[in-house]
């Protein structure tokens, strides 16, 4: 799942390929500013159209940023160029994983953090491909650095994965591994939500990608399965997105603060 390309400097890290980030689209909180979640698109996809619907929910307190993947080769497309966050040869448990794609997605994520103010909770969530590099961060924040071994530093307080997979599953273990990553792992809140009619990302895929999570120190992990439900979202699986984060980030009791 990789390709090859000159080099980036992207949240404090640099990275060996040359890679333009798209527009983003910021969605500005209706109340007091109390969080900020960073949103991520799936493959194919653009930054406007997951603003537009985020903006419609009840979350007055959090300020969404919704950046757009990098227009790349990618090679499950013959090699054909989308915006991805990351190259996908294919979707398999033996498919090899992109580790400079996804710490370069991951690192600009970091970077689009890296301004909000200090007493702002912060997370990140994602659909589909967007889903798989939230679910990257949150290995990159408990063991504190990337895979390429340079610091991480965001300090997130909740992801949120819809339709995704947890890429570099077979080394999580081995990345988690010491009492600190542990404890910071234990500590993170994580949403994992996937329909049961999934034709693109298998659900199994999201089953699987939970229990790893769970097994290797992300105890906070919630799974939501929905019967029929494909590779997309409905009003009832946001619903639970919007109570969860509520409740995760604080947010109940500031409800509609301004």
């Amino acid at each position: 799942m990789s390709f090859a390309g000159p080099s980036l400097a992207s949240g404090g890290k640099t990275v060996r390929r040359a890679i333009e980030f798209g527009r983003t689209y910021v969605v500005k909180p209706k109340g007091k500013h109390l969080a900020t979640v960073v949103w991520l698109h799936g493959l194919g996809d653009n930054g406007s159209s997951w603003s537009q619907l985020l903006e419609t929910l009840p979350l007055p307190n959090i300020k969404w940023i919704c950046p757009t993947a990098p227009t790349q080769p990618i090679t499950v497309f013959g090699g054909f160029p989308s915006t991805a966050w990351f190259d996908v040869g294919d979707l398999s448990e033996d498919a090899p994983d992109d580790i400079e794609g996804l710490d370069a997605a991951a690192a600009h994520v970091a970077n689009l953090l890296s301004t909000e103010p200090i007493d702002i909770r912060l997370g990140i969530g994602g659909f589909s491909m967007g889903a798989a590099t939230a679910m990257y961060s949150a290995t990159c924040f408990a063991a504190r650095k990337y895979s390429d071994g340079s610091a991480y530093p965001a300090n997130l307080s909740a992801i949120v994965g819809l339709s995704g997979w947890l890429p570099c599953s077979k080394t999580l273990s081995k990345k988690i591994g010491v009492d600190e990553a542990v404890r910071r792992a234990a500590s993170l809140p994580i949403l994992l939500c996937h329909g049961k009619g999934d034709d693109v990302v298998p659900y199994k895929f999201g089953e699987k990608s939970s229990r790893v999570m769970v097994s290797t120190g992300f105890q906070d992990t919630t799974f939501k399965a929905y019967n029929g439900l494909g590779h997309h979202t409905i009003p009832e699986e946001m619903d639970e997105v919007c109570a969860w984060l509520t409740s995760k980030l604080g947010l109940g009791r500031a409800f509609f603060m301004i």
